[in-house]
């Protein structure tokens, strides 16, 4: 008798005859193989399996023939299953089935995110659909995998994964008509049971997936209409769905959005997929190399593969080829996959105007920008402007930063300007960058005239934009020169680069403002420098004057008093070649102050008592106290005390009227320093008390720092030197050091350290 007859008689025999479930678990504990390891060689669920061994499931022929197969079990176990079963029950019994892809080996970090699934899984959160969404590239499907495998013998029905083809290069994937069929076939429906109609056929797939739990992965969604379809009823189910959109009409859906890798976290994914090399890497070329790649997960992977697979790359020579943006996205090629491909879906599926706007925003010259300045370089109204930007934020192509900032990843903004810019015309790029300028200006000369209402400004040429409204007040106009003078300072640059030469200089002038307030002396020299070479081009003489004076201003705060004197007089002959009487008495003054602070008090004088008068006659009130307190702080150097208080007690009067805060705080300084000079102490420490305070309350570190420099000299001038030290150091905490050039508080202070040691 052979084996499988004897074995057969043996079972028939029993009292209570064997069934499937029970002698699957007696052959796999035979052969010491746990249910996990079973289900994941048969390709069903852990939970499945259990349910067939206890009996409350029958299992399947499919199920029997595979665990056949793996227990060597010659037959015998699938003969333990019906064979004959009513036919449509036959057709539509569903397999425990477990279709996901595998996890990769390289996947990093992502807790948060996976606790967040987890809780979804478990009925924690939500609803019973949870959409992923982020960047192409950003890793969402492995996020996927990883979450779904880790709770995989949660689902007792299986765990189903369908790609939606929403990445795909030739279309928008998937139908959901095909995408039922493909569900229904992989929940064990026969092919010739599915309907060809599509309501049909969503009646049944609803039906099958009834009282049971399921998984369904749904990957690379297009849209929500290629989703909506495909959601059971079943609250029992889970269904996770991918996508580079927000699908914002899944209404009930629990929204997971994905961002990029941080540091550490991109650091170990370039080491692990890497190899030994990549892991020997020094950790600061290391970090330069995943900045590079933006922290998107897909770049790093390529780099790392391909620096894995080129052994005559040095980790060096990698970051040196991402580093330049002429050969970042060709290494971001591996042949396979590649950035640039996987953002040229995203953008397909833009519209003509959308495209236009993506492309036109790389023009900008910043790493963040605002609405109005999106608004601006689109040239449309604001509210076409914001809806244009919803929709690349929607496709993960811009990221909104605040409320009204937005921001472009750097690989995108790379492919966007190799890619897509090329497609608008130099004539159409050109008259965004002309909007953009224009409406800088504009906002710049709004900022201006709440800033110092009383300064004297130039007409610009700037074009009214489409809406243009004003500043609520002093703070908002404050607020937002605040976050925007770095990317202003860029828009001199793309000015000049532009050939847009008067929108140069007058982007440096209008900003000297804002710089001057704050002691932003390195920007507002760096604007100059490029407003000079732009107006030499331009040939434009008034504009090269104005620029190379302001920048005569920043030199001297510098301590650079050699070059400050050098532009102010090529500054004077234009102004005089120009008759330009306003330009002539502005150099003249500056040009007396550069001889106080050369140390001929005389000459400063003279020369300041000269524009004192033109200013008075000219009525300019702000310039004659200007003047007044650079007469005050010269006569404080020619021990002229009682004349130097009285004029800058006449200057802070004067801006005090003139509602200067800044100014006030400046002479307030001024007349302390001038009673100390004179050696009363008393009412020099007062003024730098008040001075103090008033600097705290409007905002200058500058002048603070510089009265508790003030004070820390009265102390030590009465032999309190250890008050002297801290206040001192209080000062240093704020702003340190105050140039002893242009501060005598600060030349003070330092002859009373040199002579203590």
């Amino acid at each position: 008798m052979s084996f499988n007859l004897k074995r057969k008689v043996e079972l028939f025999a029993m009292d209570d005859p064997i069934n499937f479930g029970s002698e699957l678990r007696r052959r796999r504990k035979e052969a010491q193989m746990s249910i996990s390891e079973m289900a994941r060689r048969v390709h069903y669920s852990k939970g499945y399996l259990n349910r067939v061994e206890t009996g409350k499931a029958s299992g399947s022929p499919a199920l029997a023939q595979a665990c056949d197969r793996e227990l060597c079990a010659d037959g015998e176990l699938a003969e333990l299953v019906p064979g004959e079963q009513d036919e449509t029950s036959a057709l539509l019994a569903p397999d425990a089935l477990n279709g996901l892809p595998p996890v990769t080996g390289h996947f990093i970090g992502r807790s948060k995110e996976l606790n967040y699934i987890a809780a979804f899984v478990n009925e924690y959160v939500g609803g019973n659909v949870c959409l992923i969404n982020g960047m192409a590239g950003v890793g969402k499907t492995a996020l996927a995998l990883r979450g779904i495998w880790n709770a995989a013998e949660s689902f007792p029905d299986g765990c189903l994964f369908l790609n939606l083809g929403g990445d795909a290069r030739d279309g928008r994937g998937v139908t959901p008509h095909a995408a039922l069929d493909a569900l229904l076939r992989l929940l064990g429906v026969a092919g010739e049971c599915i309907p060809p109609g599509f309501d049909a056929r969503a009646n049944l797939y609803r039906s099958v997936v009834q009282g049971k739990k399921i998984m369904i992965f749904l990957d690379n969604a297009y849209n929500a209409a290629q989703v909506i379809p495909l959601l059971p009823a079943e609250q029992k189910c889970r269904v996770i769905v991918t996508s580079r959109n927000r699908l914002h009409a899944l209404d009930d859906a629990m929204h997971l959005p994905m961002d990029v890798l941080a540091e550490e976290e991109a650091i170990t994914l370039f080491r692990s997929v890497g190899g030994h090399r990549a892991d020997c890497a020094d950790r600061d070329t290391a970090t330069r190399i995943v900045a590079h790649c933006g922290g998107l997960p897909l770049a790093i992977r390529i780099a790392a593969a391909r620096f894995r697979g080129n052994l005559a790359w040095t980790p060096r020579e990698l970051e040196g080829l991402l580093a330049d943006e002429r050969t970042r996205l060709g290494v971001l090629d591996d042949g396979e996959r590649s950035v640039a491909a996987a953002l040229t879906v995203s953008c397909r599926a833009l519209t003509g105007e959308q495209r236009r706007l993506f492309a036109l925003l790389t023009l900008y010259p910043g790493l963040e920008m605002s609405v109005g300045s999106v608004t601006a370089l689109a040239g449309v109204d604001p509210l076409s402007a914001r809806s244009l930007i919803d929709r690349l934020s929607d496709a993960h192509l811009v990221t909104y930063v605040t409320a009204d900032r937005i921001s472009l990843h750097d690989l995108v903004r790379e492919f966007a300007r190799s890619r897509v810019l090329p497609g608008v015309s130099q004539p159409a790029q050109d008259a965004s960058v002309q909007r953009l300028l224009d409406h800088a200006l504009l906002w710049i000369g709004e900022s201006n005239a709440l800033l110092t209402p009383q300064r004297y400004r130039l007409p610009h040429s700037a074009a009214e934009p489409l809406a243009h409204q004003k500043f609520a007040g002093r703070q908002f106009a404050l607020d937002w020169i605040a976050v925007e003078w770095t990317g202003l300072v860029r828009m001199c640059h793309l000015a000049a680069v532009r050939g847009l030469h008067s929108r140069c200089w007058q982007l440096a002038f209008a900003l000297r403002e804002y710089f001057f307030l704050n002691k932003l002396w390195d920007p507002w020299i760096e604007t100059h420098l490029v407003a000079v070479d732009a107006a030499r081009v331009s040939k434009h003489r008034q504009g090269l004057a104005i620029s190379l004076n302001n920048l005569g201003i920043g030199y001297v705060d510098r301590g650079n008093l050699t070059a400050a004197v050098e532009r102010y007089q090529e500054a004077m002959q234009i102004f005089r070649e120009l008759n330009d009487e306003r330009g002539i008495i502005d150099t003249l003054c500056n040009l007396a102050w550069v001889e106080l602070y050369r140390g001929s008090p005389e000459e400063a004088l003279r020369g300041l008592h000269v524009a004192l008068s033109h200013y008075r006659r000219l009525g300019n009130a702000r310039n004659v106290a200007i003047t007044l307190r650079g007469i005050a702080l010269t006569e404080s150097e020619l021990d002229l005390y009682v004349d130097a208080v009285h004029h800058a007690k006449q200057a802070r009067e004067v801006f005090r009227t003139l509602d200067l805060c800044l100014d006030v705080v400046m002479s307030t300084n001024c007349i302390a320093w001038a009673y100390f000079r004179a050696g009363n102490h008393e009412a020099a420490a007062f003024y730098y008390d008040l001075g103090a305070v008033q600097a705290e309350r409007f905002g200058s570190s500058y002048e603070r720092a510089r009265a508790l420099v003030g004070l820390g000299n009265v102390y030590a001038a009465s032999g309190r030197h250890s008050e002297a030290a801290e206040q001192w150091a209080r000062a240093d905490k704020i702003l340190s050091p105050l140039s002893p050039v242009m501060v005598g508080e600060a030349r003070l202070r330092l002859e009373w350290t040199t002579a203590s040691t």
